[in-house]
């Protein structure tokens, strides 16, 4: 099928092509910069192993918050009808658009010492700020709206006539989320899981605020590859090119999910 016969114009062609190079080429750049013969040696040294695993179970575990809270949320906002939903879509979205590094000011003033969640915490005897918890926290401020979105359009497109047929056969509400709802959004939620934890691996301005960089503690890889690019160059873009590696299997993985989708 040609461009024509698919009703777009030819002319859209160009500014599409010069669309991808502008996101290829930085890509490219980045590759041709690897020392590929010490590629394995420079994401391995004992800083960027530490950084990627703390990475990747502070991703997992935001991934897990964001579930727990996201489904719930995307539920309320795509299956009930109350005043000023509008408005609490938009607060919850806020993260999409709001800085990290604000999001970070905000989560610091809100569970630090000195917060408005501080003396709480501090008589409860725990510890949030600068520690791996706030690293799970951060990443999970600025990871939710994904799932939160994704699960919500697929339950608006899944549409209720399942939902309302078992209803009306007697199962009770729960019944009807575990074995109707939940079954029938699962591409869905899976897209939203494999978004949020991409979000939360890439998590930098908010960890860096609320969570600091404190090696084996709260220097997750992103922050890693921030202090490398100042004493190893050629570490920092390996590192760099890995998370690249990780985004691209990450859509891959939202593709599939979608393409099953029902």
């Amino acid at each position: 099928m040609t461009t024509e016969q698919a009703g777009v114009p030819r002319w859209v062609l160009l500014p599409a092509a010069l669309g991808a190079a502008f996101i290829v080429l930085p890509l490219a750049a980045l590759a041709t910069r690897v020392e590929w013969t010490h590629f394995f040696a420079l994401i391995s040294s004992d800083s960027s192993q530490a950084a990627l695993w703390l990475s990747l179970r502070t991703s997992a575990a935001s991934t897990v918050l964001c579930v727990v809270l996201g489904v719930p949320m995307a539920l309320v906002l795509a299956r009930t009808s109350f005043r000023g939903q509008s408005f609490v879509r938009s607060i919850v979205l806020l993260p999409l658009v709001l800085p990290p590094v604000v999001g970070g000011i905000a989560l610091l003033y809100t569970f630090g010492r000195k917060g408005l969640l501080g003396e709480t915490i501090d008589v409860l005897g725990l510890q949030i700020a600068f520690s791996t918890t706030a690293v799970v926290i951060a990443q999970t401020f600025v990871a939710l709206p994904f799932m939160v979105v994704s699960l919500e359009g697929t339950l608006r497109t899944a549409g209720e006539r399942y939902e309302v047929v078992a209803a009306t056969l007697g199962a009770r509400p729960t019944t009807v989320l575990r074995r109707v709802t939940l079954p029938l959004v699962l591409p869905g939620l899976a897209a939203g899981a494999v978004l949020s934890f991409a979000r939360a691996l890439g998590e930098f301005g908010a960890t860096i605020t609320f969570a600091g960089s404190l090696e084996g503690v709260t220097r997750t890889l992103p922050l890693e590859i921030y202090l490398q690019r100042e004493t190893d160059p050629d570490a920092a873009v390996a590192l760099s090119l890995l998370l690249v590696v990780v985004a691209v299997l990450v859509i891959g993985l939202v593709r599939g999910a979608r393409s099953s989708a029902p």
